[in-house]
């Protein structure tokens, strides 16, 4: 009879209920977090034959890998930015396959499977010249770190096109490092697959000795939640006026077939110039070296969530990066002989200084100018290939788990805001 009497006192008493409500609000709000995060969890490990019907489906989703949440907060800064293969930028999950254009104009012509091509031409030598020395037409970039340590001084920038990935452009001066070594380098895959972690495979699949176009292919290993990726990658070297210009991009190759697993990345863009420049120890020698290096790509990835493995793992990967540079530095100091792919890296196209002005100066009317913008949809892919409840589920996830002093309670609730809206939007 006590019971029954105090419900019957709430219902006569509306005010009663009302002052309780919020009280019950925050009873339930545990259940649904719990009911979100159970089947957020229970997607990622989702069994082989749910893996199998997921993918006769017309909406592609990301595929899981049966680790744990210690290994995605340990893979979490693999959503970075890495030089010369920086970050995470990226759009819909969906594969394209109109990728990259297949140059076949320029002047020096390569002959890969017989036939002359030229997946890296003279109008990706524009594009880069023009991005070095800002004529490229583009938005203003912004300043987003400013950091460096004692023999390594780093800034990078970020923009934001209407169509398209974000891009990113970064300086790096290393102290006591020559032009030749850092070219050496970032070419040398063999000796990548010693400091780079995230790289599991890296093959050459053609090569033209006259000119040094390369034809390689890479798998980059991703957090659990994402199927790793593979890329198909053209690259080359100029020389011009004691600078190197290298360009590495993703190219169509049919010749190699795509995958379930690892998915295909399309879109891939990362360039940089490499140039010796004063030491910051003001001595007027000339043994720092510089780095400018251009960056975007589309991994399949909502750009939020790449976005911010980009600001929580970029200081990391460039310090990584650094730590390789020195061992690769006392390697062949010791007297160690440079790998097939170094020497490759010394086959490159000597440009004059006249004619790269006359390229950097040129219109970007010519034909051979890639566009980047054509192989993406007209509007920013906001993860509207994610169903509504995951992306949600998500973020709550997220921000239930991860803060163990890795991320800041404002940065991983902001995500989680920014994904809330986004899930509004689906």
């Amino acid at each position: 009879m006590g019971l029954i009497g105090i419900m019957v006192n709430m219902l006569n008493e509306p005010n009663l209920v009302y002052n309780m409500l919020p009280d019950l609000l925050v009873l339930i709000a545990p259940l649904w977090i719990a009911v979100i995060f159970g089947v957020f969890v229970g997607w990622m490990w989702r069994p082989t034959w749910a893996n199998d019907a997921i993918s006769n489906l017309s909406i592609p989703l990301p595929a899981a890998k049966n680790n744990g949440l210690v290994d995605f907060v340990k893979n979490f800064d693999s959503l970075k930015m890495q030089l010369p293969n920086w970050g995470l930028l990226s759009g819909s999950e969906s594969g394209k396959n109109e990728g990259v254009e297949v140059f076949d104009d320029d002047n020096s012509s390569s002959k890969l499977d017989g036939k002359v091509k030229n997946f890296v031409g003279e109008g990706d030598l524009q594009h880069i010249s023009k991005l070095v020395e800002e004529k490229d037409g583009g938005l203003a970039w912004i300043l987003v770190m400013d950091r460096s340590t004692s023999d390594m001084s780093y800034q990078a920038w970020k923009r934001e096109p209407e169509v398209g990935p974000p891009q990113y452009r970064s300086r790096t001066v290393y102290e006591n490092m020559t032009p030749e070594m850092m070219r050496d380098f970032f070419w040398d895959d063999e000796f990548r697959l010693k400091w780079d972690d995230m790289l599991l495979e890296a093959e050459t699949i053609e090569e033209c000795p006259n000119n040094g176009t390369m034809v390689v292919k890479w798998v980059r290993k991703f957090p659990f939640f994402c199927s790793d990726r593979e890329y198909i990658i053209g690259r080359r070297i100029w020389e011009s006026g004691k600078t190197y210009y290298c360009v590495t991009k993703g190219i169509q190759y049919p010749s190699v077939p795509r995958r379930t697993k690892p998915r295909r990345v399309d879109l891939y863009y990362s360039s940089w110039s490499i140039r010796a420049v004063e030491s910051r120890k003001g001595d007027g020698q000339m043994n720092a070296c510089e780095v400018l290096l251009f960056h975007h790509e589309d991994m399949g990835i909502p750009w939020e969530i790449a976005k911010l493995g980009v600001r929580q793992g970029m200081w990391g990967a460039v310090k990584k990066i650094d730590r390789g540079l020195r061992w690769y530095q006392k390697h062949i100091g010791s007297g160690a002989p440079l790998t097939h792919c170094a020497r490759m890296a010394h086959v490159n196209t000597k440009v004059s200084t006249d004619r790269l002005k006359y390229l950097t100066n040129a219109s970007n009317n010519s034909q051979e100018i890639e566009t980047f913008e054509e192989v993406v949809s007209d509007e920013k892919p906001s993860g509207k290939n994610v169903p509504k409840l995951l992306v949600v589920g998500g973020a709550i996830a997220l921000a239930c788990t991860i803060d163990r002093g890795l991320l800041t309670k404002a940065v991983i609730f902001g995500v989680a805001r920014r994904f809330a809206k986004m899930g509004r939007r689906l």
